[in-house]
């Protein structure tokens, strides 16, 4: 416990150097009891006073350059014209994703400006407080001595938390993931709602709400960043011809990406890769579309139901799974029957 300051400790004997306000009035009155209450009253609150105003300008400056790093930031390093020497569907290609990657740069930046202006703001205030304290004669050394043994005490008993504060950091950091990615953490699939420095709030496709520590997110797969892929396995029968599978692919393929609502969506043309397996029931043709980030499922469910109306006008066969199955009984009877027909020939003879 740090004991209470009293008003008689803080009248002393004689003026310290540093006490300007006592030395004067000593100087003038020549009274140490006099110089001392006016230490007390006059000098004790304007250096108090002054120590607070020093924190405020303080924290004032810090946040001004927390500021216009964040601005800086938001900007990112490369400018945003740069799409402007591309030509046609690609300059509209490269100015949606730049739009997308500039409203995620801007989200992160804040994000961090806010959490590096909550430290600055602590560690002043902390000063600050030291630092009156010293000033109104409180002997600070068991306050710091205690500072560090509770720091101690947190960090082991709530090791968690700050694993989970450490992780949320690095992961708003790095841009793993942000708010309105589809992501995968393992456990828990869906939509990113919130991202706070301790937790991570998703939504998956059933409408349920996923709280996960950050601590203890081992690895994350994002399916909204930068770009996305389609790819579809069409099934096709034995009896089909392969280049003209190939060819009606390619056709259906190049229909969507000519269509003029898919114009930003999907955004190279796409290509059929090939023959990918062959199965028990049919073979399997891969056909892969570059779409933008997290429209990759609207694009699949299109060109699935283009391909099923192409293949029903082209004739083209989408195998079904077939089996051909043995009666035991009915292959005995049959072998019973022919036995009989068999002697009797031969008797005739």
């Amino acid at each position: 416990m740090v004991p209470l300051v009293s008003l008689s400790s803080l009248i002393k004997g004689r003026c310290d150097e540093s006490e300007q306000v006592c030395n004067w009035v000593k100087d003038q009155t020549g009274s140490n009891k006099l110089a001392n209450t006016a230490d007390l009253l006059i000098g004790k609150p304007m250096a108090v006073l002054g120590l607070v105003l020093l924190g405020f300008v303080l924290r004032w400056v810090l946040h001004r350059v927390v500021d216009r790093i964040v601005a800086r930031a938001q900007d990112g390093v490369l400018p945003d014209q740069v799409h402007r020497f591309r030509k046609g569907r690609a300059a509209k290609v490269q100015a949606a994703s730049e739009s997308l990657n500039a409203t995620r740069r801007v989200q992160r930046a804040k994000t961090m400006g806010s959490l590096l202006k909550s430290i600055i703001t602590g560690l002043v205030l902390a000063i600050v407080g030291t630092m009156v304290l010293s000033e109104i004669g409180v002997n600070i050394a068991p306050i710091i001595a205690s500072a560090g043994i509770v720091g101690l005490a947190v960090g082991f008993g709530a090791q968690s938390l700050v694993t989970d504060f450490l992780s949320g950091v690095f992961m708003i950091f790095e841009d793993q993931y942000g708010v309105g990615d589809e992501i995968d953490l393992g456990e828990a699939i869906g939509t990113v709602e919130a991202v706070s420095l301790r937790v991570t709030r998703l939504r998956d496709i059933n409408g349920t709400v996923w709280y996960v520590r950050n601590g203890e997110i081992a690895r994350v797969g994002n399916m909204s960043q930068n770009w996305a892929r389609t790819v579809l396995d069409v099934s096709v029968s034995y009896d089909a011809d392969l280049v003209e599978v190939r060819r009606v692919l390619e056709d259906v393929a190049h229909d969507l990406w000519d269509d003029e609502d898919f114009k930003g969506k999907v955004i190279e043309e796409p290509s059929v890769w090939g023959v990918q397996d062959l199965g028990a029931d049919g073979i399997a043709v891969r056909v892969a579309l570059k779409t933008a980030p997290g429209l990759q499922w609207g694009v699949a469910r299109e060109m699935r139901q283009r391909i099923k109306a192409r293949f029903d006008i082209e004739g083209i066969e989408i195998p079904f799974p077939q089996r051909v199955v043995w009666h035991r009984d009915e292959r005995d009877a049959r072998g019973a029957s022919e036995e009989p027909a068999a002697d009797s020939e031969m008797m005739g003879r």
